[in-house]
Order: C-alpha cells, then sequence, then structure tokens
C-alpha cells in the first residue's frame, strides 16, 4: 500500500498562479515513491472580494491545477486566513502546509506574518510562495464598423485625393 502526501495549500488571490503551481509540481515530483494531494483553501477575505470572488478563485484555480497534472481538491475558508486554517486543521491529514502571497509590498497577509503565525498554530512545516496573480485575459472584440465622415468633415476628403498631374490644369 502507497501513502498519499497531503498538502494544504492556502492562497487567494495568487491560487492559479504559475509561481504556485510550478512551486507545488515540484512538490510533487520531489517525492516519487508516493503521490501527492492537494488541498486549496481559499480564505473569503473582503479586501478581494468577499465569497464570490473566492469561489470563482477557487474554480480556476482547481481548473489550472487539473490541467497542470496535480491531484488537487479545494474550499473555502473564513474571511480570517489563520481562522480559516485552524478550522480544518487536522495534523493526521495533512503533513504540510503552503502558504501563497503576494510580494511583500502588496501583501496584507506577509504584513500580518501568516506564515510564521501558521507555523507557530498548526506545529506543521509551512513553506512560502512569493507570487503575483494571474494577469486577467484580456477583453477583445472587434474594431466597429468605419462610418462616413458625414458633412461637417467632408470638406477633407480631398486631402487624401491625388489628381492626375496630365488631366490638371
Amino acid at each position: 500500500m502507497t501513502w498519499k502526501r497531503n498538502v494544504l495549500v492556502v492562497a487567494n488571490l495568487t491560487a492559479g498562479s504559475d509561481d504556485l503551481i510550478a512551486h507545488l509540481q515540484c512538490k510533487a515530483a520531489a517525492d516519487s515513491d508516493r503521490s501527492t494531494q492537494f488541498t486549496l483553501l481559499v480564505p473569503a477575505t473582503h479586501s478581494a472580494g468577499g465569497r464570490e470572488a473566492a469561489t470563482r478563485s477557487l474554480a480556476d484555480a482547481l481548473e489550472r491545477f487539473k490541467e497542470s497534472g496535480l491531484e488537487a481538491e479545494g474550499m473555502i475558508g473564513d474571511s480570517d486566513a489563520c481562522l480559516a486554517v485552524s478550522e480544518i486543521w487536522d495534523p493526521k491529514r495533512y503533513d504540510e502546509i503552503v502558504v501563497c502571497t503576494l510580494p511583500l509590498g502588496s501583501s496584507k497577509w506577509l504584513h500580518a506574518g501568516l506564515p510564521e503565525r501558521i507555523g507557530k498554530l498548526t506545529g506543521a512545516p509551512v513553506s512560502h510562495v512569493v507570487s503575483r496573480p494571474r494577469p486577467p485575459e484580456p477583453h477583445v472584440e472587434a474594431a466597429p464598423p468605419h462610418e462616413s465622415l458625414g458633412p461637417i468633415l467632408a470638406p477633407f476628403t480631398v486631402l487624401g485625393h491625388t489628381e492626375d498631374p496630365a488631366t490638371s490644369h
């Protein structure tokens, strides 16, 4: 019987980031003797759009995890990330924790010392990934059809007109 390694991942705006996925792929590949199961916990923070935004972030991230070959499940947690972890933490279930945040200047979680606080709360090994969120997909739409210049700009159409010098007087 092979044992699974279970990793709790705590992220919000960075949940589907390339940096986080690369880190998790390295974790999964590092222990080739057993498979790794990830549980993504997305706290529904008010500053990041609340429960509705957290639900979208979770769904998008889980889809990216799946596309990247990562075995994962997910859940929405309390708006306080530390409380969210304490509500689901079970040392019999999880082997370690990964916390993914924005860079220092942008991250409220880092200013609050979240990775260290989670480590003290759980006693588990905690790794920290700094990442930028994935940029949103650009909105692309066709250019509007060309409209006539109308009566006001009609006299300027001669500026684009070229005459044959042989026929002009």
